[in-house]
């Protein structure tokens, strides 16, 4: 459902996949997300999930579909985002039953949902105000071109 106000995902409900994120990570979030007691509105999402090595992917697709068939929520919130054009990933092969193109919004909608759900509450965080932006946000992201370099 797409609402202005609906909350940001949480730690517990984001798992961001690397070709290092192990079986263990994986399952832990398939359970959050399949346990009875998760329909507290949570979205549980793996992001990237085409960068899982074979393993893990073979894996997450057995603990997924064992956890689906012994489960008696119906209703469960669970997204695997992936890259479209990763073709040869076997996450996307699958679960290419059930993929579903995300629509894509504008720039200034996406924009405006994350100034309302980034922002600092007043007085609280000393560290967002060393940024110059007009708004203050919990939330920056630094790159750099060495690592470990004052992130």
């Amino acid at each position: 459902r797409h609402t202005e106000m609906a909350p940001l995902p949480s730690y517990d409900e984001v798992l961001v996949c690397t070709p290092d994120t192990d079986e263990e990570e994986v399952e832990l979030l398939v359970r959050r997300a399949l346990s009875p007691g998760s329909q507290d509105q949570k979205v549980y999402c793996l992001l990237g999930a085409d960068k899982l090595v074979y393993k893990v992917s073979k894996q997450l697709e057995s603990h997924f579909f064992r956890l689906v068939q012994s489960s008696s929520i119906p209703d469960y919130r669970f997204i695997i985002f992936c890259n479209a054009k990763a073709h040869n990933s076997y996450v996307i092969t699958a679960f290419d039953a059930y993929k579903v193109t995300f629509p894509c919004c504008c720039k200034t909608e996406i924009q405006t949902y994350l100034k309302t759900h980034l922002k600092v509450p007043s007085g609280t965080a000393p560290v967002a105000q060393a940024f110059e932006e007009p708004y203050q946000q919990n939330v920056k992201f630094i790159f750099s071109e060495q690592a470990g370099m004052g992130k």
